[in-house]
């Protein structure tokens, strides 16, 4: 199956997934390549995950429209794509205190 287009202001994506019920151990498969909206061109292969699991997979590409392609088999799954914002933290002894 494969997502809606969706335009990516930065290029960075933050993609989260999660796999449960594998019917039988060790047949179930997911994998997710993000695609070019433009061209449709494969661009990265994100997932590539055997079994029961979950984690958190960073991308960066040029900003565009993309669209997730998901292959699945013998499980089930959820995927959450993420607009990654460039940010800085503060240390705590940085952070300013403000009064009255």
């Amino acid at each position: 199956m494969q997502t809606e287009p969706f335009i990516s202001d930065t290029g960075s994506l933050r993609l989260r997934w999660e796999t449960r019920n594998e019917v039988t151990p060790g047949t179930g498969i997911f994998r997710v390549t993000l695609h070019s909206d433009v061209s449709g061109r494969a661009l990265v292969l994100a997932v590539d995950a055997r079994g029961v699991g979950r984690d958190t997979t960073y991308v960066n590409e040029d900003p565009r429209p993309f669209f997730l392609a998901v292959e699945s088999a013998n499980l089930d799954w959820t995927l959450a794509a993420e607009e990654g914002v460039a940010a800085t933290a503060l240390r705590q002894d940085q952070r300013r205190v403000e009064g009255r």
